[in-house]
């Protein structure tokens, strides 16, 4: 038995919800990773001396930089990525709230059309 048109098109936005999904994970990770990277660069710096050379990567170089003013700048990084982890969680959640809504349209509308819920018939 073929699906029905209106709920092949219901399934089709379902996927590509899945994959929207999929995408906002993969950032959550990222910025997660980011943050993570970025405490433990500045937790060093702490741990370093006022009078040792400090130095940062500026693509393929090594540049030597005043101690104080990369701890505010990665300061001002976590804070930064702690904004866009906060905005990407939001983000998850509306798409995770999306897709459950979907999935139980779905259902319905199988079901509606006598057909079982499970996406394989």
């Amino acid at each position: 038995m073929e699906l029905p048109k209106n709920i092949q098109h219901q399934i089709q936005q379902f996927q590509q919800a899945q994959q929207q999904a999929q995408a906002i994970t993969m950032q959550k990770q990222s910025v997660d990773m980011q943050i993570k990277e970025t405490e433990k660069a500045l937790e060093e710096l702490k741990k370093v001396e006022g009078d040792t050379d400090v130095y940062k990567t500026a693509g393929n170089l090594l540049i030597k930089v005043n101690q104080e003013e990369v701890t505010v700048e990665l300061e001002d990084k976590i804070e930064t990525l702690k904004l866009r982890e906060k905005s990407v969680k939001r983000q998850e959640e509306r798409i995770m709230a999306k897709l459950q809504e979907m999935q139980t349209t779905i259902q319905e509308a199988m079901q509606g059309s006598g057909m079982s819920p499970g996406l394989g018939n």
